[in-house]
């Protein structure tokens, strides 16, 4: 039993994706100072609270790192997948992990968040997955960008990680959240964009 439970979680430098087409799949993770997967328990209940709305959706992953959150909703269903990555070593890697599951549905943008923002022009996107490193205080002045590029169609739904031990950032005014829960020293949230 206990050996059938350690094969269920993501190894050192690898990925699990926790469900969908891809189901257990493990995938490398790059070697970069800094670089957290969001853990499967915490994937767990995003996708469970985006479940309704994953099918379908247009993503965008910011700050993709190793794709993680991208990954699972492509495995559980989504339409596409902009993922932004400015680190080449993270990039590389997922585009890797992206050839590997011979995906066309992946697209990696080997810019920083702010200029994919500023250049997306008319893509719009029905899921946003926002996790920054903690420590560049980034949210606030990145959902100004987001909101001001019109880059999230009504209704869409954000998924935000941030530092517990911070304040929560101030929300853009059509935006809300909907769930919102705790883990160690991660806060993460369902954020929605109301209508104009």
């Amino acid at each position: 039993m206990a050996k059938r439970k350690s094969e269920n979680k993501s190894q050192p430098g690898r990925l699990r994706i926790v469900a969908g087409i891809w189901r257990s799949r493990l995938l490398e993770i790059a070697d970069v100072p800094g670089l957290r997967p969001t853990s499967s328990r915490i994937r767990e209940t995003v996708f469970n609270w985006l479940s309704p709305r994953i099918a379908g959706a247009h993503c965008l992953d910011l700050f993709a790192g190793t794709g993680a959150l991208g990954l699972e909703a492509l495995s559980r269903g989504a339409a596409s997948c902009d993922f932004v990555e400015n680190s080449s070593k993270a990039a590389k890697t997922l585009r890797a992990n992206i050839a590997t599951l011979e995906t066309p549905s992946a697209h990696v943008h080997e810019v920083k968040a702010q200029s994919f923002i500023a250049q997306a022009g008319a893509r719009r996107y029905e899921i946003l997955f926002l996790d920054p490193p903690f420590a560049a205080d980034l949210l606030p002045e990145l959902c100004r960008l987001i909101e001001a590029g019109n880059l999230l169609t009504d209704g869409a739904r954000i998924y935000v990680e941030e530092d517990r031990n911070q304040p929560m950032f101030e929300l853009p005014e059509r935006w809300q959240v909907l769930k919102s829960k705790e883990t160690g020293n991660v806060r993460y949230s369902l954020l929605e964009v109301g209508n104009n």
